[in-house]
Formats: structure tokens, C-alpha cells, sequence
């Protein structure tokens, strides 16, 4: 999985989805609703874009990252301002 190339195993993500936040819905895209998660690892701040299948009852990672500073704040949850 290429997760592990972004420095994010999936022992991050199962330890994590207790604490997942949603800051991001996206119920128009094209093929399945979508959302963007933020879930913390201890000290470590990441997202998850996950697709929601409800036909086959399941969901999808999209893709997973660690937030740029320079495109987040502080929080991990507002998009900066671009200038």
C-alpha cells in the first residue's frame, strides 16, 4: 500500500479512527460521496480521503497524507487563504 510511502502505515489509521474528525464533505463527487478526515497518530496529524459505498456497504480509501503547513493551519482543519 502505498501509505507506507507517505510515512503512514495502517496501524496509524486503525489506532487512529477513534479520534477521526470530518472536515470535509464532498457528497457531489462524481462516482461516491467522499470525506476528508483528520485523525491523529499520538503526535502525528494526517488526513484521509475515504469514499462511501452504501450499495456494497463498505469504504474506500481514497488516498491518505500528511497536511502541508503551508496549505493548512495550525489546527489541520481550515485550509489557508491563498494569496
Amino acid at each position: 500500500m502505498r501509505l507506507e510511502k507517505r510515512a503512514i502505515t495502517r496501524d496509524m489509521v486503525i489506532s487512529s479512527i477513534d479520534n477521526m474528525e470530518i472536515i470535509e464533505e464532498y457528497l457531489g463527487d462524481k462516482y461516491l460521496p467522499s470525506y476528508l478526515l483528520l485523525l491523529r497518530y499520538k503526535s502525528i496529524y494526517f488526513h484521509i480521503l475515504i469514499a462511501i459505498d452504501v450499495i456494497e456497504d463498505n469504504i474506500r480509501i481514497i488516498t491518505a497524507y500528511i497536511p502541508d503547513m503551508k496549505k493548512w493551519e495550525d489546527n489541520f482543519k481550515t485550509r489557508r487563504k491563498r494569496k
